[in-house]
């Protein structure tokens, strides 16, 4: 008897394979009219430069204005195919896959036919075919990291309830928790989760923050897992921002005290500033703090470490005018704006030099944040907008692009350096140097990934520099969303939504990806291991 079942439930597994297999494809429209244009397409890849694993780029017609989409999908060997369901494509993964395969290096030709809704008045008139203008999409040689990870929270301004940090396979669909809020939180004043953070975008030394009930920072370190209270008696706040050291198992933090307004008129709905913040480096396996600067009148934020691991970048503002510095912070926020620095680091000794100025934004009336480097060390993403640290509610915010290769140290400054490798004593050096940079670094707005008139922020680089991603609130100026970059000898490509299953989840997830990261590993500690570490 199993073994007739066995048999039975065998057949009907290849009866639904071949099934699927041979399922019915659309037919291309037998008469259409010429559309003269692009399609309106949801997501726009139309023209966009993708990775050569990514996941199926699924897409929609407006379901307003049309009741029905055919596309036919080309590759450079001759092959095509036919996909269309109602106003949605949506490729089968394998098949997808082996497009990519097929065009690696070379191009995709897409078509799409779409069907008018039928008009409705004294004469009712059957919806008409168009037949829209080609587009194609271009296949890069170079892949894409295979995961990346964000905290999925809703836009709710004041509080919040449920939240997690998701990992995505970006080879396909697939979604994985890596933490929950509620799994270690049984207290109604909730528990807030945020700053996922990797060593060279491995997992097997990773960190993420958790606030308010059973607060703490969990660690992984090697594999293992630890909740850490960063906050000691030299330190304004347990730590924030992080960065990982590419080589030691060290991370700089920025430690904030943070606020936040609530407008109800200004378009940026919300402001959030520090009134203090310094930047702290910590011995994981020592499990100290020291002070790296903690400037009592400026405000320090978002570390970062070159490749090489010899510069910790950071922001810090600069003095308020003199007329508005003794006023309350909250009618001031406008006028904060900081720029971007440098300090020279020794690893063998967790010594760092004097701070080096690397670009004046204060000097064109506007505000770096959230620098990043390129894996070469070539280059480096930031965010800029008019004033403030927090850009993800800004809708000036863009992501700029500084080649680092036209920035200089003056002389004295590599004098320093060359004393830190001689474990020298750093104070007496830093005291000769100038510590300002030779030359005006060569910068310029990433126009292929920014949108217009809505904010972008979080800039990050895939493991092999060929690729930019970013958390932008275009669409609907709302929700925060992944868009991604080809980049290649200097230069952006138009940005792409991160590709989903069904197309329309796009809108209808009323969640904002947020801190998007990559990945060449997903994150293996269970979300109840993680849980373990809360008590």
């Amino acid at each position: 008897m199993r073994r007739h079942i066995h048999t039975c439930t065998l057949l009907l597994a290849v009866a639904l394979l071949l099934l699927s297999s041979c399922a019915k494809r659309p037919d291309i429209p037998s008469s259409s009219k010429e559309a003269k244009c692009q399609p309106a397409i949801f997501p726009d890849y139309c023209d966009v430069t993708v990775p050569c694993n990514i996941a199926p780029l699924n897409f929609m017609l407006p379901a307003s204005e049309y009741e029905a989409c055919v596309a036919r999908i080309s590759t450079p060997d001759g092959r095509q195919q036919t996909y269309g369901e109602g106003v949605k494509v949506q490729i089968p993964e394998s098949e997808w896959h082996a497009m990519l395969d097929a065009s690696k290096g070379k191009s995709i030709k897409v078509e799409v036919w779409g069907k008018r809704k039928e008009e409705r008045g004294e004469s009712r008139k059957e919806g008409e075919w168009l037949a829209f203008s080609p587009f194609e999409i271009h296949i890069a040689e170079q892949s894409i990291d295979e995961y990346i990870s964000y905290r999925l929270i809703e836009p709710s301004y004041i509080v919040y309830d449920y939240m997690e940090i998701a990992q995505r396979n970006l080879t396909s669909f697939e979604e994985t928790q890596i933490f929950n809020n509620k799994v270690s939180c049984d207290d109604p004043k909730g528990q807030c989760i945020n700053c996922h953070s990797y060593q060279n975008y491995k997992t097997d030394n990773m960190l993420f923050h958790a606030r308010v009930t059973r607060g703490g920072t969990i660690i992984v370190n090697d594999g293992k897992v630890s909740k850490v209270d960063l906050k000691r008696d030299n330190t304004i706040s347990a730590g924030v921002y992080p960065a990982w050291h590419p080589t030691a198992k060290l991370i700089a933090f920025s430690t904030n005290q943070t606020h936040q307004v609530f407008h109800t008129a200004n378009p940026n709905k919300v402001e959030v500033f520090d009134t203090a913040s310094d930047l702290i480096l910590y011995d994981v396996a020592t499990d100290s703090v020291s002070i790296i600067s903690n400037d009592p009148d400026l405000l320090e934020v978002f570390p970062t470490w070159s490749p090489d691991g010899k510069y910790l970048y950071y922001c810090k503002s600069v003095p308020l005018p003199e007329e508005v510095a003794d006023e309350d912070i909250r009618s001031t926020y406008q006028n904060i704006q900081y720029n971007l620095y440098r300090r020279p680091f020794d690893v063998a000794s967790h010594s760092f030099g004097e701070e080096e100025l690397v670009y004046d934004a204060t000097s064109s009336n506007k505000s770096v944040t959230l620098p990043r480097i390129s894996p070469d060390g070539h280059y480096l993403l930031f965010a800029e907008g008019r004033y403030g640290c927090f850009h993800i509610w800004h809708h000036d915010a863009d992501i700029y692009l500084m080649n680092l290769d036209s920035v200089e140290c003056r002389t004295e400054n590599a004098e320093f350096a060359t004393a830190l490798d001689r474990r020298a004593d750093s104070t007496a050096v830093a005291n000769s140097t100038l510590n300002t940079l030779n030359s005006k670094p060569t910068v310029c707005p990433l126009d292929e990934l920014n949108s217009e008139g809505f904010a972008e922020s979080y800039p990050t680089w895939s493991s092999n520099g060929h690729w930019i991603m970013c958390a932008s609130r275009r669409v609907d100026g709302n929700f925060s969303r992944v868009y991604i970059s080809y980049f290649n000898n200097g230069k952006a490509e138009k940005a792409f939504m991160l590709p989903q299953e069904d197309p329309e989840q796009n809108t209808t997830r009323l969640k904002s990806y947020n801190r998007p990261e990559f990945m060449v590993e997903p994150v293996s500690i269970s979300v109840d291991e993680f849980r373990k570490a809360f008590y």
